[in-house]
């Protein structure tokens, strides 16, 4: 896929173009963001535009090498992953890398590699990998891929140019699942709950989805704060384990922004199909209001992020939102 391809992230392609315009790419990269946001896709179409042999800021997709890379066969591209039964990337993965890269490239200008996650390299294979990072042999290209930077060693990020993926807006998963054969109905279902990650999205259960996001509105609606049971029961009954928790709150995140944009004058909103309950969540809660509930969730996810209670953390929620 070349650059031009990357949906969502145009402002990085621009960086990364100008570099290959230049001739300046960096020796070594670190793509941060939610797992299937496109770090991989950009990755690669980063090395295919390096590799390529007809263009110059970007892939032409059409030459040998960039077929063979688009085909997961070009001999001088390198993924490391942990291994199958394993946890961690091993200290001999990272001898073995820096042994290849060593090498002289097969038909590429230079070698290539990418190393997913980064923030799974063991202690000892990350500081295997220092020298390498700030000097790799062959002038190879090294990415790269973390949910989170701040999970390696400092002396990694430090030899490493820093780019961070938002995650992908949900107009722009809507679009991919579309491009992809998912029906626009199915679609306008998945991407509100996709994080901004096209894998997580086609992850997803459609049929539970439907079915949660239909008990999650009716909840909504019954809660009252002069009846304190209907608060404590929706927690009750919504409340999961910490990921079943965070999937309730980006559907609820989904909802009162789709409330914001119908209380700002917005037509445009991604729940489409249940557009008559968000319209009815914009009709109760004064625009003001709903930007404080939209940031009480949005701080409430990262409460659960950090191990809070997923119940206790639901029951005041709740109790904020019902006071509306």
């Amino acid at each position: 896929m070349p650059l031009a391809d990357i949906l969502g992230h145009e402002r990085i392609v621009e960086v990364l173009r100008r570099s290959l315009r230049t001739g300046k790419t960096a020796h070594s990269y670190l793509f941060e963001g939610v797992p299937g946001c496109g770090r991989k896709k950009t990755a690669l179409a980063l090395i295919q535009a390096l590799f390529c042999t007809s263009a110059a800021d970007d892939a032409c997709g059409v030459c040998p090498s960039c077929r063979k890379v688009a085909g997961g066969s070009h001999p001088d591209i390198t993924l490391i992953a942990p291994l199958p039964d394993k946890r961690d990337i091993s200290i001999d993965q990272l001898r073995e890398l820096q042994r290849v890269l060593s090498l002289r490239p097969y038909e590429a200008p230079r070698k290539a590699c990418i190393i997913e996650p980064a923030e799974r390299m063991s202690v000892n294979a990350a500081n295997s990998l220092l020298k390498t990072l700030e000097e790799p042999p062959g002038d190879a290209l090294m990415i790269l891929l973390t949910e989170n930077a701040g999970m390696l060693l400092p002396t990694i990020r430090s030899r490493c140019q820093l780019i961070r993926f938002a995650p992908l807006p949900p107009e722009h998963v809507m679009t991919l699942l579309e491009r992809s054969g998912i029906s626009a109905g199915t679609a306008s279902l998945l991407a509100p709950m996709s994080g901004g990650s096209m894998q997580r999205a086609i992850e997803l259960d459609n049929e539970a989805l439907a079915e949660k996001r239909e008990a999650v509105l009716a909840r909504l609606g019954q809660m009252n704060i002069k009846r304190i049971a209907t608060v404590f029961d929706a927690a009750e009954a919504l409340s999961g384990n910490r990921d079943e928790t965070l999937e309730l709150l980006d559907l609820l995140i989904s909802f009162y922004r789709d409330a914001l944009h119908l209380a700002a004058g917005s037509a445009e909103i991604v729940n489409r199909t249940v557009r008559p309950a968000i319209e009815a969540i914009a009709g109760r809660t004064p625009l003001p209001r709903t930007l404080e509930l939209l940031e009480a969730i949005c701080e409430t996810r990262r409460a659960v992020q950090r191990n809070a209670n997923p119940k206790l953390a639901l029951d005041h929620l709740f109790m904020d939102i019902a006071a509306a």
